[in-house]
């Protein structure tokens, strides 16, 4: 044995070096500090060594580096510049030197390899990959970018424009792709991956490969002129540019780093992508996109524990059909749940089925699927106009109008037709659990499950428990949300639950703001560049006005010292109007059909004097802080009530419930995370501003509380 640690060996047989990554109290290989001090030690054992003729390089787990250990970078990016950069020259010195022993080496790669784990591969002269493996660059999804050396040699390997394209977009590529684009030497069946990269190897050793040209290439300056470059990277910057929108600077700051580094040798370009790391390391984007990452980690574990007590569900039903039906159904059917859809009108029956169909062919029409797994999905959707199949059914989503006699009604009549231990689920967005369980017979097994609109994208499912609800009902419709895809988040009930309650605060800010003179649509421009994808009045209308002002009452009457309105809103005046969004094609805006039969919105003076109608002191032109200000200062302090109420359990579930379910920038980490970034004590000072429009805009006692003390809802 030539090296031995705890998350990784080399042993030498035959000439050959085998190092293997195993980190044998793990499920998983990561580039910890462990693993990076282990790989430092192996890499000078290696340099030294005499017998060796090649290199091998496998992991022992199902996936072969899943990248950096992202719990240590909140206390690693903590460190001065200075000592981040000594860290980082220390890292890449061990990568450097395994790329320059002075015999060929090899990875095998199989599962995944990702950020550092990738970074690893490049440093071999090179690579085979299992044909279901996947590799790829995802540091710029959490706000940084490659820094063991991936934008040096990824660029010097597989071109500058393919290198911008793999690490601005952070995603992962299939064996098929990366050998298409150069990253790798061959594919080869996972079973035969081993043997494979070990023939390349011996082929190498005997010279029918020129591993040192490979390795020359990798260190050598890029092969661009001066003009090629300028073209490259400032035609990639421009459409990096126009995807983000200037709100996430890690790929731009990657490609500005590359194009400084195109003309330096391998040594001077990595560091100046250290310069560049640090630098985003320290951002305000980069704590979010990586507490956005840790949020998403402890509600998946908290799902892990939802799943040993959930009970399978193995045939599912949805009350009501339509849009909203017909969405459910396909999820459930397109995972490989198979579902009822029941509804007491055929014409509805058929506009679900229609919904249904129409997303599976958009699956053909993109290549996820052919004709054959099309029929299939469908034909696990049943309709039906009766509860004859209900007797076995695990769960049933109900998904009926808005209306609590309505829904209290359809519950009553199909727990009559259910099992007894068949759970029930409302799909309603803002009428309290408790109320809609008041008159069943088994409330246990009643609970919410609130899909958002349009149900195939948005991935949130909000969770409702009732006072009377089990943890095993909880924990069955947990395990159900996962199977369908989405991410699902418990709360407590509560009218309007967590992002509907939270939303309209935000909603009442635009509200008071265009009574006192606003131009909506400027606020809408200035939400947008502040990184919602659609500012207030354009989300009124896609969202419809009249299901706006359904959950604003609900939420007055919950909320009614601080959620009641005053007067008459340009919301009223434009469901008093008929005017209910894109549905009935004018509200703020009016829709004509582009010609993709997509709704296209435009500016409409009659929106304008029906806006007018509730402005008493008629227009004024607000600076953009202010309106972000009010618009966000209410919003904030709703998610910390709900926070402080119980109705979340954690800051993380908050802030993701916002990301997920509303839309929030993720580059602001959701609404808690934003206002630790700006420091609580600066929110109270700037909420007491406009302590004149409400309470809505009065901080809690706790939130003064934190301010006071230094305190955050993330730590320090």
């Amino acid at each position: 044995m030539l090296y031995e640690g705890s998350k990784l060996s080399v042993e030498v047989t035959d000439g050959i070096a085998v190092l293997c990554f195993d980190a044998r109290e793990e499920s998983v290989n990561k580039f910890d500090q462990a693993t990076i001090n282990d790989l430092n030690e192996a890499a000078k054992a290696l340099a030294h060594a005499d017998d060796v003729k090649g290199l091998l390089v496998k992991s022992a787990k199902p996936a072969f580096i899943v990248g950096a250990d992202i719990m240590e970078f909140g206390e690693r990016f903590k460190a001065s510049d200075g000592e981040m950069r000594e860290w980082m020259a220390d890292a890449n010195r061990m990568f450097s030197t395994i790329e320059d022993l002075d015999f060929p080496s090899v990875t095998a790669i199989n599962g995944m390899a990702l950020g550092g784990g990738l970074e690893m591969c490049l440093s071999t002269d090179y690579r085979v990959m299992g044909a279901k493996a996947q590799i790829g660059f995802p540091e710029t999804k959490l706000g940084i970018y490659p820094g063991f050396g991936g934008t040096v040699r990824t660029p010097r390997l597989i071109g500058a424009d393919n290198a911008i394209e793999w690490i601005a977009d952070g995603n992962p590529r299939r064996a098929d792709k990366a050998f298409k684009a150069g990253m790798v030497d061959a594919v080869v069946a996972e079973d035969e991956l081993e043997a494979a990269a070990r023939d390349l190897l011996d082929r190498a050793i005997a010279g029918e490969f020129d591993w040192k040209a490979r390795k020359a290439e990798k260190k050598a300056p890029l092969k661009l002129n001066k003009t090629e470059a300028a073209m490259t990277f400032q035609t990639s910057k421009g459409y990096v540019l126009g995807q983000t929108k200037g709100m996430y600077p890690a790929p731009i700051e990657a490609i500005d780093r590359m194009a400084k580094a195109a003309g330096m040798d391998r040594d001077g370009a990595i560091k100046e992508e250290t310069e560049g790391f640090i630098k985003l390391a320290k951002t305000t984007e980069a704590a979010a996109l990586i507490q956005l990452f840790l949020n998403d980690q402890l509600i998946k574990k908290k799902g892990k524990k939802y799943g040993k007590i959930a009970h399978t569900i193995e045939q599912a039903a949805v009350l009501g059909a339509g849009i909203m039906g017909g969405g459910i159904a396909y999820q459930s059917a397109y995972k490989g749940v198979p579902i009822l859809m029941k509804d007491i009108k055929e014409e509805a029956i058929a506009q679900g089925l229609e919904e249904a169909a129409k997303h599976f062919s958009k699956g053909v029409e993109r290549g996820k699927m052919d004709t054959a797994k099309m029929a299939e999905g469908m034909s696990r959707i049943r309709p039906t106009l009766t509860y004859g199949d209900f007797g076995t059914v695990d769960a049933v989503i109900e998904a009926v109008v808005e209306n609590p006699k309505v829904k209290k009604s359809v519950l009553a009549e199909t727990e009559e037709k259910v099992s007894e231990k068949t759970i029930l689920a409302s799909n309603t967005s803002s009428i309290s659990i408790d109320t809609l369980a008041a008159d069943l017979k088994r409330p246990e097994n009643f609970l919410g499950m609130h899909f958002f609109n349009p149900v195939h994208k948005m991935p949130l499912v909000e969770v409702i428990k009732g006072e009377k609800s089990s943890e095993e009902a909880v924990a069955t419709i947990v395990d159900y949300a996962h199977r369908l895809g989405k991410t699902p988040i418990v709360v407590n009930d509560c009218p309007g639950f967590l992002v509907n309650r939270i939303l309209f605060p935000y909603f009442f800010g635009f509200q008071q703001l265009i009574t006192d003179g606003a131009d909506f649509a400027k606020i809408d421009n200035v939400m947008e560049k502040f990184g919602w994808p659609m500012g207030p009045a354009y989300l009124s209308d896609v969202v419809g006005m009249d299901t706006s002002q359904h959950v604003e009452e609900v939420l007055a009457e919950g909320y009614p010292d601080r959620m009641a309105q005053d007067g008459t809103s340009s919301l009223d005046v434009m469901v008093e109007n008929g005017r209910l969004g894109q549905k009935s094609g004018a509200g703020y805006y009016k829709y004509e059909k582009d010609k993709k039969g997509r709704p296209k919105k435009t500016l409409d003076d009659k929106a304008y004097e029906l806006v007018a109608s509730v402005q008493k002191d008629g227009q004024k032109d607000f600076e953009a802080d202010e309106i972000v200000d009010r618009m966000m200062v209410p919003l904030i302090i709703e998610a910390a009530r709900a926070l402080e109420e119980g109705i979340a359990e954690t800051p993380n579930e908050v802030d993701m419930g916002l990301i997920m379910g509303l839309g929030f920038p993720p580059f602001r980490g959701g609404a808690l995370k934003y206002a630790d970034a700006q420091g609580l004590k600066t929110f109270c000072e700037k909420a007491d501003k406009y302590s004149h429009l409400g309470k809505l805009y009065e901080p809690t006692e706790r939130m003064r509380e934190m301010a006071a003390n230094g305190e955050t809802y993330f730590g320090q």
